[in-house]
């Protein structure tokens, strides 16, 4: 049989099984490199924190101390655990309803002809480019109780009558600056996914819009967030990834205190298994985890290829 069968005005290809296989074990030749890598740095760690995870293993010679689902047991009724996703939930919540639309409109204002609209994306886009321990030293200074040294307290200060706040050593506080600090370090990134998504829209959807009589508001509400709708379902997927693995930066700014108030799944992870050498029970905590992460990509997959599907339907 040829390779190339010709019907009418249409050129189709059909493969011959013999190139098939070729093309096959061409496309294998350039995965297994990926593959073995995938497997050394991925999979394999995962294997074996899951098996060090049924043992109080302290990382030092063989897991012989067989432990069982007891680690388990003890993660999910420890208080301190449950305040640690209860502080991921929160940072999730709070970046879908807070930080994301800054980063919409953000990216809306310095995509119009805005005066200095460059210089605006380069300075919402600068924190990003900071490590997560620069940004979170920038901030620890800012929250500092001295009014000397703190500059927001230096500000606070200025009202008569009014005393330095704690901010960082207030447990009722300490949540709302580390999510400010959050929002300063990832709202740049979040734009620049958008300033992406709104350059592969046509403009001229926009003028018609606005030919037909529609305000801003109508052309951003019903033509630009629909057709920015992809970035947005990617936007969303990064950012609760990112709440639930938040580390670094928590870490550098409050360690997770004061009195575990800002203690998340990864700092709590840290905590045992590498402050405590409770190695076995931090590899729970890391399946645990992987577990809350995976179940969440899963199903958000599904759920954005469903309304994609639904979409494409009754378009």
């Amino acid at each position: 049989m040829n390779d190339l069968f010709i019907a009418g005005n249409q050129h189709k290809y059909i493969l011959s099984p013999q190139k098939r296989n070729r093309d096959t074990l061409t496309a294998l030749f350039f995965l297994i490199p990926t593959l073995i890598f995938f497997f050394i740095f991925i999979i394999y760690p995962i294997i074996q924190s899951l098996y060090y995870s049924f043992f109080n293993w302290k990382g030092f010679g063989p897991a012989i101390n067989f432990v069982g689902l007891r680690n388990y047991e003890k993660i999910l009724t420890d208080s301190v655990f449950a305040k640690a996703v209860g502080n991921g939930l929160l940072i999730v919540v709070l970046s879908l309803i807070v930080q994301l639309p800054i980063s919409i409109a953000l990216a809306i204002m310095v995509r119009n002809d805005m005066p200095g609209r460059s210089f605006f994306r380069t300075i919402f886009f600068m924190p990003f480019v900071f490590s997560e321990s620069i940004a979170g030293i920038i901030w620890v200074s800012m929250f500092k109780p001295d009014p000397s040294i703190g500059f927001l307290n230096a500000i606070w200060t200025l009202i008569p009558g009014v005393k330095p706040l704690e901010f960082l050593g207030d447990t009722s506080q300490v949540m709302m600056c580390v999510f400010i600090a959050l929002t300063w370090k990832y709202l740049g990134f979040h734009m620049l996914l958008y300033m992406a998504g709104l350059a592969n829209i046509p403009r001229e959807i926009e003028e018609a819009a606005i030919i037909d009589g529609a305000s801003n508001w109508q052309i951003i509400r019903n033509v630009t967030l629909p057709l920015l709708s992809t970035t947005i379902r990617t936007s969303v997927y990064l950012s609760v990834l990112g709440s639930l693995q938040q580390f670094g930066l928590i870490w550098i700014m409050s360690k997770g205190g004061p009195v575990n108030a800002s203690e998340t799944m990864a700092i709590y992870m840290y905590r045992f298994g590498f402050m405590r050498l409770a190695l076995g029970y931090g590899c729970a905590v890391g399946v645990i985890l992987l577990l809350i992460c995976l179940i969440f990509s899963v199903s958000y997959q599904r759920l954005v290829k469903q309304q994609d599907y639904l979409g494409g339907l009754y378009s």
